[in-house]
């Protein structure tokens, strides 16, 4: 067997002139004709199956041949990485890159979850003359600048690192919150909240999420969910605070406060997140839309882009249907994006801890199926219902209430478990550009589905039924592409993990 290449990779078997003897167990022998055209035929050698740990292959163990004798059979297999010597799973400087991202969640996905509490005040004050489909695409182009621009920044990643990516959203972010108290008109908001907002929490948020990959692989899934649950905490930390600061100091100040805790947050971001591994040779920083042929990601994009047409619906008008259902104070409806985010703050953790255990996209499967149970079930009662007796309002803020702990808590995983799906389908090098592409696709979905859902509640008279059935169809959709794109991978058997 010397003429055999050995390794990983699979490797030509010369011909021979008489039939050669290929196994090792003493009680059983097979032989391997000889090939009729050496020269364009070879044999490939059978790989491992692929594990969890997406791609980790097995070096030969016992009673495997290595370099013509057989292998110590006491010998233990070894996990490898390709391309990759190990990853580190955790150590000081993976948990310290995974606190930096912490802190810029905070700043980048906590913005994102305080949206409603802004649309909700200034639809009252500045902007007091528009209606909701209008005021809608400020937070709309918000939302598609922060994912749309990853189609860039996630090559720019790849190549160069997170530092300068992170810093000029830093700079971007911070400067977007003091501008945002001095707003009055429609197009300030658009220029200082949704263009230079959206395009600081992109440079953030991009960075941030795809660094932990280099330092995690089958602790992947926790560790993200930890540094998106920073989005949570700023989810629930700013609505609380605008809502005190707001009688208490006006809007510009308000708005100041959180920029003075967007420096800290920013400062922290840029000190701790690093890369680790070095670009392929000759990687290109543009981005490669031929990614898509592979099938499972292909859906797994059009997934997340329904999933999240769906999610910003309620994070951006569940305080607006508080607000006008009659039943709910104005004081407490600012105090639900609070409670949406507590709930929100253990869903982006716990999912992505069991996902290390039982699979991604099991585990984003089952919170899909989540969010839609909750949306059918209890907000789509709560805005049917008419306050007319304190029972029927008793029975619309308790269903809210509810709705707003369990829908946080299943959607908190939307965000956390896409990266590490997307992270099972691509080569960690290439990470940033895979879930970069994938959300810039999915960012027209964000882009117009705040406004839809603006246009619905208009549609049927200020009522909130026609946006809630929109939510809900939404997320069926993404559950469909979610189970067939790990069909692709795995076929229809519920018990793999995958």
């Amino acid at each position: 067997m010397t003429q055999e290449l050995k390794g990983s990779k699979p490797g030509p078997i010369l011909e021979r002139s008489q039939l050669t003897r290929v196994n090792t167990i003493p009680s059983v022998e097979f032989s391997i004709p000889p090939s009729d055209s050496p020269e364009h035929k070879v044999f490939a050698k059978c790989t491992s199956h692929q594990t969890q740990s997406e791609g980790v292959q097995e070096k030969p163990g016992a009673n495997e041949v290595q370099n013509g004798q057989p292998a110590d059979e006491e010998s233990q297999s070894v996990v490898t990485y390709p391309d990759e010597v190990s990853y580190p799973e955790g150590g000081t400087q993976g948990w310290l890159v995974v606190l930096g991202s912490f802190f810029g969640t905070i700043v980048a996905l906590g913005m994102m979850n305080t949206v409603g509490i802004f649309q909700s005040y200034i639809i009252e004050h500045q902007l007091k003359g528009y209606n909701e489909s209008t005021i809608g695409w400020i937070f709309g182009v918000y939302i598609f600048l922060a994912f749309f621009c990853g189609i860039q920044i996630g090559p720019v990643f790849d190549s160069r690192g997170p530092k300068i990516l992170i810093l000029a959203g830093s700079i971007l972010m911070c400067t977007s919150m003091f501008l945002l108290g001095i707003c009055t008109q429609y197009w300030h908001f658009m220029l200082v909240f949704s263009i230079v907002g959206g395009l600081g929490t992109s440079l953030i948020f991009t960075p941030a999420i795809s660094a932990i990959g280099h330092f995690f692989l089958v602790k992947r899934g926790n560790a993200t969910g930890i540094a998106a649950a920073g989005g949570s905490l700023g989810g629930i930390i700013f609505p609380i605070m605008l809502q005190r600061l707001f009688p208490a100091v006006g809007f510009a100040w308000a708005t100041r406060i959180i920029g003075f805790i967007f420096v800290f947050c920013c400062t922290v971001a840029v000190v701790l997140i690093r890369s680790r591994l070095p670009p392929k040779p000759g990687q290109s920083v543009m981005p490669d839309l031929r990614i898509f042929r592979d099938p499972s990601f292909a859906l797994l994009t059009a997934g997340t882009y329904f999933m999240e047409w769906g999610l910003f619906v309620p994070i951006t008008y569940l305080t607006s249907f508080a607000i006008t259902s009659g039943a709910i104070t104005p004081a407490f409806s600012y105090q639900l994006m609070a409670i949406f985010n507590a709930g929100s703050c253990l869903g982006r953790w716990a999912p992505g801890y069991v996902a290390d255990k039982l699979g991604r996209f099991n585990s984003m499967i089952a919170a899909l199926a989540f969010c839609t149970a909750t949306s059918v079930t209890l907000w789509l009662p709560a805005s049917i219902l008419e306050p007319s007796t304190s029972a029927a309002a008793t029975t619309i803020k308790s269903l809210t209430i509810i709705y707003s702990i369990l829908f946080g808590f299943a959607s908190g995983s939307n965000i956390s478990l896409v990266p590490v799906c997307v992270g099972q389908l691509c080569d960690t090098n290439e990470y940033g550009r895979y879930y970069a592409t994938c959300y810039t696709l999915v960012s027209f979905g964000t882009l117009t589905g705040i406004p839809i859902a603006g246009s619905l509640v208009q549609a049927a008279g200020g009522r909130f039924w026609g946006l809630v059935i929109w939510t809900g169809l939404c997320y069926i959709v993404s559950l469909g592409c979610l189970i067939w794109a790990r069909a692709c991978k795995v076929g229809w058997k519920l018990g793999m993990k995958f």
